[in-house]
């Protein structure tokens, strides 16, 4: 990258944080309000500025939730509680779901940053997605929700790798017991990298990371936020951001 560009990039972000931050200022001037008020309403509950803790971004006419998350966490619960399988794996994926699965079948949940947990059925071991402490063919239920698409490009402390999600997808489909169910999702839509965030890859080209696996089925959520059931690959392969919800299983033989 020129110099020129590289310094327009660092003007084009220093303008959207200053944009943000003036964006805020009626409603800290609401908040400091509301503050004022809730003073002279009460007698009895002291409420010193020093102990202010600020939430200006709730006052919205609906809830507001990260779509990809909701609708992937429900889509993959419930593929997983229908299999009635009694052990699970899962890599990477949110830790709130993790625990929530955790009460209808026993997890083993594998991260490079593990956390402790007091929860029976949930077994947490520190692990790379890239070389995992499983067997050739041995995990017959396994998950990998929104994770993929951030291998290899640091955000989270791990080697810098322009082929992460071809390399984690390699090492899943490794460990996939024969006839066993993957549930897997990234961002999918037009292949673009968003350093150090994340990559967008096109729908297609995840299949073909597979190869070697049998899509049962190809869910998502699109650009507005709408779940789709067994959608039409083509609503997500001309998308900006949507998010893949692929469904596999390891053939019982490599077919032609």
């Amino acid at each position: 990258m020129k110099l020129i560009d590289y310094y327009k990039s660092v003007m084009k972000h220093i303008h959207l944080i200053i944009g943000l931050k003036t964006r805020n200022i009626p409603r800290l001037i609401k908040f400091y309000g509301s503050y004022k008020k809730y003073k002279h309403l009460t007698n009895s509950e002291e409420v010193n500025i020093s102990d202010l803790y600020p939430c200006i971004d709730d006052d919205t006419p609906t809830t507001t939730f990260d779509a990809h998350y909701f609708y992937q966490g429900v889509w993959a619960f419930r593929k997983i509680k229908e299999s009635e399988v009694k052990n699970h794996v899962d890599v990477g994926s949110e830790i709130r779901w993790i625990g929530l699965l955790s009460e209808i079948t026993k997890v083993t949940f594998i991260d490079i940053r593990p956390f402790k947990t007091d929860l029976k059925d949930l077994i947490v071991k520190e692990g790379n997605i890239l070389n995992m402490p499983f067997e050739n063919n041995s995990v017959d239920s396994l998950s990998c929700l929104h994770v993929a698409e951030h291998i290899g490009l640091g955000r989270y402390g791990d080697r810098l790798d322009p082929e992460g999600t071809k390399n984690t997808c390699r090492e899943l489909q490794r460990i996939l017991a024969v006839d066993g169910n993957l549930y897997f999702s990234v961002p999918v839509g037009k292949q673009k990298t968003y350093f150090n965030a994340h990559r967008v890859h096109s729908p297609r080209t995840i299949i073909d990371y597979f190869k070697d696996l049998r899509l049962i089925e190809l869910s998502g959520v699109t650009d507005s936020g709408q779940f789709m059931e067994n959608i039409d690959i083509n609503i997500l392969e001309k998308s900006k951001y949507a998010c893949g919800l692929f469904w596999f299983k390891k053939r019982k033989h490599k077919e032609k």
